[in-house]
C-alpha cells in the first residue's frame, strides 16, 4: 500500500519532527511506501533542511507544502487533498495532527481497521478519552447538543482518519470540504466507519486554538449543514407562528365567548402575539430565500482553487 500521511500545521516544526520519527518506528509492522506530505499553514517559523535530517527506516520521503497565508487547519487540510489528488498516485491519505495528540499508535489502529475493510471506507478515530479541562468538556458538550439539534448529526470524531484515495477524488469537488473536512465526509455520504481512540498528549508547547478560534471550528462544522439547518429554522419560524395564530385566535375566543378576560388584557396580548407572529413569518422568508441561494452556490471548490494559496513546494528528504 502507497499510504501518504497529512500533517497540517504552524509553527509547530519540532513536535512535527518527533511525530514523524515516532511513525517511522511503528510503521514497519505495515508493508508498504509511506510518505509524508506537511501542510505548512502560513507559519512564522520557516522549516530549515536540518529540521526533518534524520536517518528514517520506514519513511520514504517528507515534502513541505508551503501555503501563502494562514487559513486554518481545516482549510489547509482542503488543500493537501486537492494537491495530493492532483500530484500523487496512492492509495490511502492518512490525516493526523502534527502536534502529537494524534498518536503513532492510534495511526496503527487505523491502518488495521483499514486493512480490515480491505481499504474500501474511511475510518475515522472516534475519541474514547479526552484531556481537556473539565470546563473545555462543558462547552463541548453543549456544542454537541446544539451540533445535534440544528443538523440532526452526533459530533463524534475530529480529523484523525484514513481516507481511501476513491474517497478523495470525491472530497476534492466537495465545497464543504473548504470549511469542515470531517463534516463534508458525513454530509458527502460517503461511506465511513469509526474506531475509539484515546486522544495523545501534545509533544511540546501549547495549543494555539483559543476560545474565539474554537467557537469558529464549531461553526464551520455546522455551516456544511448549512441548508439542513436553514430548513430545520424554517419549519420551526413556521411552527411559531402557526402557535401565535392559535394563540391570537384563542385570546379572541376568549375576550367575545366568555367572562373571563381582564380589561385591557385582550388588547396587550393580542399585540404581542401579532408582532411575534410578524418577526417568525419574516424569518421564515428570510430562510427560505437562504435556502434556495445555498442551493446554487458552489462556492471553493478543492480542486478547481486550490492552486491560489500555494506558494511553494520543498522536498526534505531524502
Amino acid at each position: 500500500m502507497c499510504l501518504v500521511i497529512l500533517l497540517p500545521l504552524r509553527d509547530d516544526w519540532k513536535s512535527a519532527a518527533e511525530l514523524i520519527r515516532r511513525l517511522d518506528k511503528v510503521l514497519p509492522g505495515h508493508p508498504g511506501t509511506f510518505q509524508i506530505l506537511v501542510v505548512d499553514d502560513g507559519s512564522i517559523e520557516r522549516a530549515t533542511p536540518d529540521t526533518f535530517q534524520t536517518s528514517y527506516s520506514t519513511v520514504s520521503s517528507i515534502r513541505v507544502l508551503r501555503l501563502r497565508r494562514n487559513l486554518g487547519h481545516q482549510r489547509a487540510i482542503a488543500i493537501g487533498l486537492a494537491y495530493l489528488e492532483s500530484t500523487t498516485a496512492c492509495d490511502a491519505v492518512l490525516i493526523m495532527d502534527a502536534d502529537g495528540e494524534d498518536t503513532p499508535e492510534g495511526a496503527l489502529q487505523l491502518l488495521d481497521a483499514f486493512a480490515a475493510k480491505k481499504g474500501a471506507v474511511a475510518v475515522f478515530a472516534e475519541r474514547s478519552r479526552r484531556s481537556e479541562s473539565v470546563v473545555f468538556q462543558l462547552f463541548y458538550k453543549l456544542y454537541k447538543i446544539l451540533h445535534r439539534t440544528l443538523t440532526g448529526v452526533g459530533v463524534q470524531v475530529g480529523n484523525f482518519s484514513i481516507l481511501p484515495a476513491t474517497h478523495l477524488n470525491t472530497l476534492v469537488v466537495v465545497s464543504e470540504t473548504w470549511n469542515h473536512y470531517a463534516a463534508a465526509v458525513f454530509r458527502s455520504k460517503l461511506p465511513f466507519t469509526m474506531i475509539p481512540i484515546p486522544r495523545g498528549q501534545r509533544i511540546e508547547g501549547s495549543s494555539q486554538m483559543n476560545f474565539v478560534s474554537l467557537v469558529g471550528h464549531g461553526l464551520s462544522a455546522i455551516s456544511v449543514f448549512g441548508d439542513v439547518v436553514g430548513i430545520r429554522l424554517l419549519i420551526s419560524s413556521i411552527a411559531g407562528s402557526l402557535l401565535a395564530g392559535l394563540g391570537i385566535l384563542a385570546v379572541i375566543l376568549i375576550r367575545f365567548l366568555t367572562d373571563r378576560a381582564i380589561p385591557g388584557w385582550a388588547t396587550y396580548v393580542t399585540g404581542m402575539l401579532v408582532i411575534m407572529m410578524i418577526q417568525l413569518i419574516s424569518i421564515a422568508a428570510s430562510f427560505t430565500f437562504f435556502v434556495l441561494s445555498s442551493r446554487t452556490n458552489f462556492g471553493f471548490i478543492p480542486s478547481r482553487d486550490h492552486q491560489l494559496f500555494v506558494a511553494e513546494t520543498t522536498d526534505f528528504y531524502p
